[in-house]
């Protein structure tokens, strides 16, 4: 019995990164930028957090960030560092 797969399937975890999906709610394309952010209230200046996101979605989702004062900065997916601070 796999904890992570109660609800049935076939149990597969993520594929790889380049499977990695866009953060946007409800969407489900490729990501090919990250975005790194922090929330300055409980995170240590160095934490990054992570949000992927898609060519159509990029936009939104920094404006999101930087209207709340959390973004800071979006880099391409493929030149990331695996295994980021999310």
């Amino acid at each position: 019995m796999n904890i992570f797969n109660l609800g049935g399937g076939s149990g597969d975890l993520a594929g790889p990164a380049s499977a990695a999906a866009c953060s946007r709610k409800a969407c489900r394309a490729d990501a090919s930028w990250q975005l790194l952010w922090n929330n300055p209230k409980i995170h240590t200046p160095d934490r990054r957090k992570v949000w992927l996101a898609c060519g159509e979605h990029k936009a939104w989702l920094e404006d999101y960030l930087q209207t709340r004062g959390l973004w800071k900065e979006t880099v391409p997916l493929e030149g990331a560092e695996a295994g980021g601070n999310s």
